[in-house]
């Protein structure tokens, strides 16, 4: 796909090019956790907010507010295409046809709808606020994070002329390409396109997904981005996210039912699925808790996400959690989520499926030739592994603004659930720095959970 970027930022008139083209443009696993909370919690309701944890980026001083309650609206007068609804019926996912019932895509046609939203603006930063059943607010989270992105980025392209465009776009062309050149040709690895929630624009994000699906072939499993995968006939990827474990254990009634929260929601969606799907998120309220108190039928899952927690300890926790339940580790798989670019990428690739030679670290892996070096590594692998890659495939401007700005540089926004039937929410995560709720609630979580395993550091983009 050719696009000149350049020009259609210049010139393209945005009012006939939105930043949310389909109620598709959005993640995989929130269609899959609609049709949970469809089947499971159809009258529960649900708040979410959107916030800025790069608050030295004032957003609302750079975006005028008509500009994003535009969008939110034309989004709220979306609905699903009947080609769109009849590639989700008869399409395989994960090997499988027929994962969305016949009665949830009726309702997607005929019943869903977006619910209404709350802006608002203090200290310089939007206040997004989506109130209502769980059902109509929980497909807000990407549609939000996406649009005030993509905002930001056009707000950031005022003034530029259409020169400086060109060669803005031909070097984030060129850093994507030195991406692809590293990643190419190695053994074994799996990447899959996470980068919706804060791409730069839908255009790139399309443009990045090509550009890896053409140059990495079957290292490239697929996009999260549902849109794409439907566009383009891409594997769509994606199971679940926190949200449903900090619901159900913001509706539990005492603490000893908010600590089987965690494992009930596997319960649940295993049955819903019929056993597929079974990608663990034990971050919620600690990884280190969740194995260990975590019920034996857990250990036949496929296997876990990691997200908030270094991965490499979280892995290599994970497989000896697994040795200790009798369970073959290299059968499973871990997949790592957060802050992801190539070097994090081929090091925890050559770490997981491979065996590192005597005095060798991850950091010595740089490209596809240092896999071949029998010095350095040799196949077998220790555990599955693959790559959700996120925020630096689809929004990697750094230092690409010929006037020297950092208007692009990729921020921090997060879309969280706060509260579920009025009872507040909280995601406690391996990271203190990642935590949200309110304070007061966090410590009660915290009493009950426990903080094994958890860390302080600074949150990646």
């Amino acid at each position: 796909m050719i696009v000149n970027f350049a020009e259609r930022a210049h010139n393209h008139n945005w009012n006939l090019d939105p930043v949310t083209r389909s109620l598709l443009d959005t993640d995989f696993y929130k269609l899959l956790m609609l049709q949970f909370i469809w089947k499971h919690f159809p009258r529960t309701n649900a708040t979410f907010e959107l916030i800025n944890r790069s608050s030295e980026v004032r957003l609302a001083d750079r975006i005028p507010r008509e500009e994003l309650v535009a969008q939110l609206e034309q989004v709220r007068r979306l609905r699903f295409r009947k080609s769109e609804l009849i590639w989700l019926a008869g399409n395989t996912f994960y090997g499988r046809r027929g994962i969305f019932e016949p009665a949830f895509l009726a309702w997607l046609e005929h019943g869903f709808r977006l619910s209404e939203y709350e802006v608002s603006i203090q200290d310089g930063q939007f206040c997004l606020k989506f109130e209502g059943l769980w059902t109509d607010t929980t497909m807000w989270e990407i549609y939000g994070l996406s649009i005030l992105g993509e905002l930001r980025t056009r707000a950031g392209f005022k003034g530029m002329t259409e020169i400086a465009l060109d060669v803005f776009y031909a070097r984030a062309k060129t850093r994507l390409w030195e991406k692809m050149e590293r990643l190419r040709g190695v053994p074994g690895l799996k990447v899959a396109d996470f980068g919706t929630r804060r791409r730069h624009s839908f255009l790139w994000q399309e443009y990045a997904v090509n550009v890896c699906r053409r140059a990495l072939g079957e290292s490239f499993s697929g996009t999260s981005n549902t849109y794409l995968a439907y566009k383009h006939d891409m594997e769509a990827i994606g199971t679940n996210a926190h949200e449903i474990p900090m619901a159900l254990a913001a509706l539990a009634a005492d603490d000893q039912a908010l600590k089987a929260s965690q494992y009930r929601v596997l319960e649940l969606w295993q049955n819903t699925y019929q056993g597929e799907l079974l990608i663990m998120l034990p971050d919620t309220f600690g990884t280190t808790q969740f194995l260990q108190d975590a019920p034996e039928w857990t250990a036949d899952w496929t296997g876990q996400r990691i997200d908030s927690k270094d991965p490499y300890i979280a892995g290599d926790e994970y497989i000896r959690w697994l040795r200790q339940h009798g369970r073959e580790p290299r059968d499973k798989l871990i997949i790592a989520s957060d802050a992801l670019d190539v070097d994090a990428i081929l090091g925890l690739h050559a770490y997981f499926s491979g065996t590192l030679q005597q005095g060798v670290t991850p950091k010595d892996f740089r490209s596809a030739a240092d896999f071949d070096d029998p010095a350095k590594w040799s196949p077998g692998r220790r555990i599955r592994f693959s790559a959700g890659w996120g925020t630096l495939l689809t929004n990697d401007f750094r230092g690409c603004d010929p006037d020297g700005r950092n208007e692009f540089e990729p921020i921090s926004l997060i879309c969280k659930l706060t509260a579920a039937d009025g009872r507040p929410a909280v995601k406690l995560s391996d990271n203190y720095a990642k935590s949200t709720g309110a304070p007061a609630e966090i410590e009660r979580y915290r009493q009950v959970f426990g903080t094994s395993g958890a860390a302080n550091i600074p949150v990646e983009i």
